[in-house]
């Protein structure tokens, strides 16, 4: 009976169909192990092989893999919020307080508030990890870049997703940090270098275009800014995140794997 159904495996291996799925053998040697890495979508962002010191619990913490697993828990409990929230001056207090009193799973709401909270935290310790153990040295100072960037997209998205409850903490957090956007040197109206940037008498950066009217989308606090939030927090900036992330990995992979103990 072993013999008539190897050969028909033997067979399903030789047509066109699995040769089109399927483009290397089975990975029983070193060879056909690293082709199967580097032709799978989803293998191909690691490295085929990591030194053995550079993965020990020690060395990395763990916390890049923790803050992978957090932004995907993320992910996966926003998409749930969304069928639930809806971004308007009318509904979206009253949506949290039914999320988190009537809505089923209602802790489905606190998983996504805490693991925000934790996904900063890991972010900010695999940083100084990578920093503490000169991880970002040549030829690994792109990918740290890179790192850096999702530092700052991870702040961002803490800082979009925090209006969203629309109570008072809310908006009076935002309009702090609204302000402090109206600071920003060259881009902010209440910024250092903004009484420069005049052509005659005309100021080309005033409080209808400077930073914080970008982010509330008009001088005060309203509907506009919350639907802004929302996007920002929904959309726009896990996007960036998403194939941040695909090029970090990738670079992870290109420099050498993980790097190793100084």
């Amino acid at each position: 009976m072993a013999n008539p159904l190897r050969r028909l495996w033997d067979q399903i291996r030789e047509t066109q169909v699995w040769k089109s799925i399927f483009r290397h053998n089975l990975p029983d040697n070193p060879r056909d192990q690293s082709l199967a890495v580097l032709s799978n979508v989803f293998l191909h962002l690691h490295p085929v092989k990591t030194r053995k010191s550079g993965v020990r619990m020690s060395f990395t913490w763990c916390m890049g893999g923790l803050t992978f697993f957090l932004f995907l828990i993320e992910a996966v409990t926003g998409i749930l919020l969304m069928f639930y929230y809806r971004p308007t001056l009318e509904f979206a207090y009253n949506d949290i307080i039914a999320l988190r009193e009537h809505v089923p799973l209602g802790i489905l709401r606190e998983i996504h508030r805490w693991g925000a909270h934790a996904m900063v935290i890991t972010v900010w310790l695999h940083m100084f990890r990578v920093f503490m153990t000169g991880s970002y040295k040549p030829p690994r100072e792109f990918n740290w870049g890179v790192g850096v960037i999702l530092l700052v997209l991870t702040m961002l998205l803490s800082f979009t997703g925090y209006l969203l409850p629309w109570d008072q903490l809310a908006i009076w957090a935002i309009t702090v940090g609204a302000n402090m956007g109206a600071a920003t040197p060259l881009q902010g109206v209440e910024g250092p270098g903004t009484m420069f940037l005049k052509i005659g008498d005309v100021n080309l950066v005033h409080s209808g275009n400077d930073v914080k009217f970008g982010l509330l989308a008009g001088r005060f606090i309203g509907e506009a800014t919350l639907l802004r939030f929302y996007v920002l927090h929904c959309i726009a900036i896990p996007f960036v995140v998403t194939i941040l992330i695909a090029l970090h990995f990738w670079r992870v992979r290109k420099d050498g794997g993980i790097s190793g103990p100084l």
